[in-house]
């Protein structure tokens, strides 16, 4: 069992072992005076990663910094982007972990400009003696404000994490095929196996907006088995590392939190988390957290705390675009950590590249790792572009869209799903839609199923973006459900899409329901999570949508008849009459 437990991944090898002595740091590089006197040491700072080497030992004061020179080599592989945890290197812009070096400046790059003298007579006093304001003067008592002198220290990211933060897209899309996949229950399996060893705790991260599709189900069942496993061994009063695990609803903001009740979506979170994972899931407790809105965020950090101890490790799994970072960062500015959070936030699946220690938040000893997201086949999600994924995301409060359908009607979320009611014991249902308010919906007859799929996806319904994009998405399978209720007034059952979102369901009776989607999506039904509906009801159609009107005017431009001028076409009479029919056909768009 031991040696098992040491073959851990390479990565977590470097981050788990003890840092090198300082007798075996690197040495110093040598001092030039003469090159000193006339640059400045650049002010970016490098944030230390756990996996980098230790960093020298500074230079006494007597001597002056070290100068940086303009032809340094590329970054060994123990540098580690602080933002996304790749190994950087600068030799190469088309491979992962590139990084431009910042040019050195010379000493006087910050000169400022020329004083002001008294002539000069538009500028005020107040502002000629100092002050940023005019007619601001300090308080009776009070200590003189200290100028600011200080420039904000900067992380050296790489490419990829620099263009992620600010512009949120990719620099090089090609680069992302080439990045290294992260199996959480391969690397970091053994050493929550060991029974030795200091305290295990996992955070399983799960989206509100996409409980079931976003639920770490691998990690969370690795972890039940682990305790199970050491549990006798504990009650005897053996060596045994119990990991414990703490389930972290993110993004509550996303939820119509008015209409619901915390005690209600904490019950609902414990049992559809042991629903995924199995019975012997034993959680230490449920969070309902909003790292945007600061939401839950304190209680969580006391709890992680008390639960690892001075030297325990905790680990943030879930899958990708789940929050990790964002909830990571703002954990660091909860606990006081000095200076800004280096993780990088971006509404991209897959920003975390490999893991990261994340510093100063459990004290000296313990270890607060953020890892790469976990990538689920069986989300809709993974099989989108980007472009389609900024439709699907939802980065608002969830609005609940309602329709009032009978036998024989269906309802399509873009060209990802179609709900299809096929039977009822009584005369109609309530179906309301908790999607992205970007994503069209369209309420028909099933017997125009076929139709919509030839002239409407990829067009009016999306995504996906472009009909050629259909065929690329997978088989079209169905999926068959009876629900039942007992209630007009609230929604009794959901079907959840992953990766999606979810249809709720409101009736008096029973219904046989049929699902269409992708094959390999995984759509299952549950207990309903929110009960109110809409006060007004979608009507039949399209529903108002900007993708659709877009469709419509480029359907119609290419479908319709080109309008010509009437003095041009008296006087231009020599030519060939073609027949209303003739030029219809020659226009036709295939679909």
């Amino acid at each position: 069992m031991l040696s098992r437990a040491r073959r851990l991944h390479p990565g977590l090898r470097r981050l788990l072992l003890p840092t090198t002595p300082a007798s075996r740091a690197p040495p110093l590089p040598p001092y030039h005076p003469a090159a000193a006197q006339t640059s400045k040491p650049s002010p970016i700072l490098f944030r230390r990663h756990l996996c980098s080497p230790p960093p020298p030992t500074p230079p006494p004061a007597s001597q002056p910094p070290a100068v940086v020179s303009a032809d340094l080599p590329a970054v060994s592989a123990n540098s580690i982007c602080p933002g996304c945890g790749i190994a950087m290197q600068s030799s190469d812009p088309a491979l992962p972990g590139f990084f431009s070096r910042p040019s050195p400046k010379s000493a006087d790059y910050r000169a400022r400009l020329a004083p002001i003298t008294a002539d000069d007579t538009q500028i005020s006093a107040s502002l000629k003696a100092g002050h940023l304001r005019e007619g601001l003067e300090p308080s009776p008592g009070a200590e003189p404000a200290v100028a600011a002198e200080t420039v904000e220290d900067k992380v050296l990211v790489c490419a990829r994490c620099h263009s992620l933060r600010h512009y949120g897209h990719v620099k090089h899309p090609d680069a992302e095929r080439l990045l290294p996949d992260f199996d959480f229950v391969a690397a970091v399996g053994p050493r929550l196996a060991s029974p030795s060893g200091a305290r295990s705790l996992v955070l399983l991260l799960v989206d509100a907006a996409d409980f079931d599709g976003s639920f770490p189900r691998a990690v969370a069942r690795l972890v039940a088995a682990a305790g199970e496993a050491h549990h006798k061994d504990w009650k005897h009063g053996a060596p045994a590392n119990l990991p414990r695990a703490l389930l972290v609803v993110t993004k509550l903001d996303l939820l119509p939190t008015p209409s619901l009740s915390p005690d209600d979506v904490h019950a609902w979170a414990h049992a559809r988390a042991r629903a995924g994972a199995g019975a012997d899931l034993r959680l230490a407790g449920v969070h309902l957290v909003s790292a945007a809105r600061g939401w839950g965020v304190r209680d969580l950090l006391d709890h992680v705390r008390e639960l690892t101890g001075a030297r325990g490790n905790v680990w943030a799994v879930g899958a990708r675009n789940v929050g990790k970072s964002t909830l990571l960062n703002a954990i660091a500015r909860c606990s006081g950590v000095a200076g800004r959070p280096t993780l990088t936030e971006a509404p991209v699946p897959g920003t975390t590249l490999d893991v990261i220690k994340v510093d100063g938040v459990l004290g000296a000893q313990g270890k607060l790792f953020d890892t790469p997201g976990l990538l689920h086949g069986h989300q809709l999600t993974s099989r989108l572009t980007s472009e389609e994924m900024k439709l699907v995301q939802v980065r608002k409060e969830m609005r609940p869209r309602t329709y009032r359908i009978k036998t024989g009607q269906s309802i399509h979320i873009g060209g990802l799903v179609r709900l299809d009611v096929e039977d009822l014991t009584v005369g109609s249902i309530y179906v309301t839609v908790w999607a992205s308010p970007l994503v069209p919906l369209h309420m028909g007859k099933t017997e125009n199923a076929e139709t919509m799929i030839k002239e409407h996806f990829g067009l009016q319904l999306q995504p996906p973006i472009g009909q050629e994009r259909v065929k690329e998405l997978g088989k079209w399978v169905r999926k068959q459900f009876k629900v039942s209720g007992s209630s007009w007034d609230t929604n009794s059952k959901d079907i959840a899409i992953a990766g999606l979102g979810w249809f709720g369901i409101g009736l008096k009776g029973e219904a046989v329901l049929g699902l269409w989607t992708y094959d390999g999506v995984d759509v299952l039904s549950r207990i309903s999570l929110v009960h109110e509906r809409a006060s007004i009801f979608e009507e039949a159609g399209f529903t108002v949508s900007q993708i659709v009107s877009q469709a419509d005017s480029m359907t119609n431009k290419l479908k319709g008849p080109k309008k010509t001028n009437k003095k041009k076409g008296s006087k231009a009479s020599t030519g060939p009459i073609i027949a209303p029919e003739a030029a219809e056909s020659a226009s036709t768009v295939d679909a």
